[in-house]
Parts: structure tokens; C-alpha cells; sequence
């Protein structure tokens, strides 16, 4: 039963053409800045970049692009590049993906990537840039799907080539709807009024808190000075973008200290903090207690 089913579920993952998505390779590494790196390279397929922690910059076709921790970076075939990394280590994963006609790859195709992301609508020059940026909050199932697509791919269980075109398209499909919300977005920040542009602020906030970013990035998303989207936001919210944003990073590292496998540093890097010391500081601040002692307070196996 099994012999038959499967092929027929492979060929409606075709195209009309006959083609379907493939990941051709997968790597889950850690980049580090003391190692040097190519000059410069380029590949035949597209390149999907995305970065867990840390901070590269990437030089694409003559033009110099940073990658923050939480983005993902689209990458076009044969298009010249290079990687600088900036933080002492990186974070990645990265895959390398296209089209082909038939189930060994060997015949693969590489169309733009306006005919599978969906992305025709949005400006015509910028549809031509030889990469995209993906950031927001559609970032954390990007990075789900690539981690599913990299184990995958590392294993031999029964009908992975199915399973890998299958979590393809659900890549492709996911990557498309990440492209279309952030294009969306940019037009409401082009059109929008105050009200309109802190409450996309606070949207922007509550997607990237875990970044590192600053009131300062908040305000110049939404093309506000900061002065004015302060008072614009505590008068909309009633509480500052500063306060709210150490308030979310707060709750983040709540949940992560019920998790004793992560150490207090790891607390602090996942929840947004530039240190462990600004995180102390901050923790107790709000809560009253060290991270430490609120760990002790909550954490499922600890006894009185």
C-alpha cells in the first residue's frame, strides 16, 4: 500500500512544469570571528541564511548588508557574496534550495523567486534586489522549519525525500507569508497616523525584545523620533516603550529560569539582555529578588 501512496503524493507536490522544491544541503553550525572565511563565494541554488544569536555582515553583490540576531537572509544564485562576523561567535543555519524535475536532483532549475514567494506585489526594484531580509514575528517558524529541515535531512527514516519536499513547501509557503506581512506592514507605516505607527511599534517590540534592540530602533521602525514616539506610546499605552520593553524581557526570563537547564547567562542572552550584569540588575529591579532566588522560588524540583 505504502509502495503505492507515496508516489502518488509526490507527484501532487509537483508543479505544472513538473518540478518540485528541494533543500539540496543543510548546515547547523556555529560561525566563529577568529576563523577566517572565504572572500568571497557564490552559489547555484538559493541560499536561505538564518541567525539564532549573534551579529554578521554580509557583503552581496558590491553592497553591505547586517544580519541581527532573529533574521533571516535570502540569498539569490551566483550572486557574489561574503560573510564578516561581527560578534565573537554566530549562531546559524543555513540551507540551499531550488527546484528539480526528478527525485536524485540532478536536474534542477533555479526560476526568480518571485515564482514561489509570492512577492510580485510588492516594489519592483526592490523584487530585483539580489537578497531579501525576513524579520518579525514570523522569524521563529522559520527557524522551527529550517531546524526540522536539517535533522531531517541528516537522518535516513522511512520516505524522508517525501517528508524533506513536504517541509519545503511548507518553508516556501512560510517564507511567502513572512515576505507579503512585512510588505503589508510597510505600507501601513508609510500611510499610517501616530496612533497607527506606536501600536506597529509595540508589534515590532513585542516580535524582537529577545534582539537586543533599543527604544531608539523602535522609534526609527516606525520613521518617529524618539522623543515624540515616547510620549506618543506612554500616552497610548500608559506605560513607557522603555518599561514596556524591560517588562517583556522580564516575562521572558521568568519562564526560562523555571527551566534549570539553562543557566542564568543563557537566561539573559535569550531574553534580550546585553549581560548577565544588566540582567541582575534589571531582574531585581522589577521583581525584587535575584534571578537566582526567583529560581529557587519556582522551579518545579526545588523543595522547602
Amino acid at each position: 500500500m505504502f509502495d503505492r501512496l507515496l508516489p502518488a503524493i509526490e507527484d501532487n507536490i509537483r508543479s505544472d512544469n513538473g518540478m518540485v522544491p528541494v533543500v539540496f544541503a543543510g548546515l547547523d553550525h556555529i560561525m566563529e570571528k577568529k576563523v577566517p572565511m572565504p572572500e568571497m563565494s557564490k552559489h547555484t541554488t538559493h541560499e536561505l541564511f538564518y541567525l539564532r544569536n549573534g551579529k554578521v555582515e554580509f557583503m552581496i553583490d558590491g553592497k553591505k548588508v547586517s544580519v541581527d540576531k532573529g533574521n533571516a537572509l535570502i540569498i539569490r544564485p551566483n550572486t557574489p557574496h561574503s560573510a564578516k562576523i561581527i560578534t565573537p561567535v554566530a549562531d546559524t543555519i543555513v540551507l540551499y534550495f531550488g527546484f528539480s524535475k526528478d527525485r536524485d536532483h540532478t536536474g534542477r532549475s533555479q526560476p526568480s523567486l518571485e515564482s514561489f514567494l509570492d512577492f510580485a506585489e510588492g516594489d519592483e526594484e526592490a523584487s530585483k534586489e539580489p537578497y531579501l531580509i525576513i524579520s518579525g514575528s514570523n522569524k521563529k517558524s522559520i527557524s522551527k522549519l529550517m531546524e526540522r529541515i536539517v535533522e531531517e535531512n541528516s537522518g535516513d527514516l522511512y520516505a524522508k525525500d517525501l517528508m524533506m519536499q513536504i517541509l519545503t513547501v511548507e518553508l516556501m509557503i512560510t517564507l511567502s507569508r513572512a515576505l507579503k506581512s512585512e510588505w503589508e506592514e510597510s505600507l501601513r507605516v508609510r500611510n499610517g497616523k501616530a496612533r497607527e505607527l506606536v501600536i506597529i511599534a509595540k508589534e515590532y517590540i513585542d516580535s524582537n525584545y529577545d534582539r537586543g534592540i533599543t527604544v531608539a530602533n523602535a522609534a526609527s521602525y516606525v520613521y518617529l523620533s524618539q522623543g515624540y514616539f515616547t510620549r506618543a506610546f506612554r500616552d497610548e499605552f500608559g506605560i513607557s516603550p522603555m518599561s514596556y520593553l524591560m517588562k517583556k524581557r522580564i516575562e521572558r526570563a521568568c519562564e526560562l529560569l523555571e527551566n534549570k537547564e539553562i543557566k542564568v547567562s543563557g537566561v539573559a542572552a535569550q531574553a534580550g539582555f546585553s549581560s548577565p550584569q544588566r540582567f541582575n540588575v534589571a531582574f531585581r529591579k522589577q521583581m525584587g529578588i535575584t534571578p537566582m532566588e526567583y529560581r529557587k522560588e519556582h522551579s518545579s524540583d526545588y523543595e522547602e
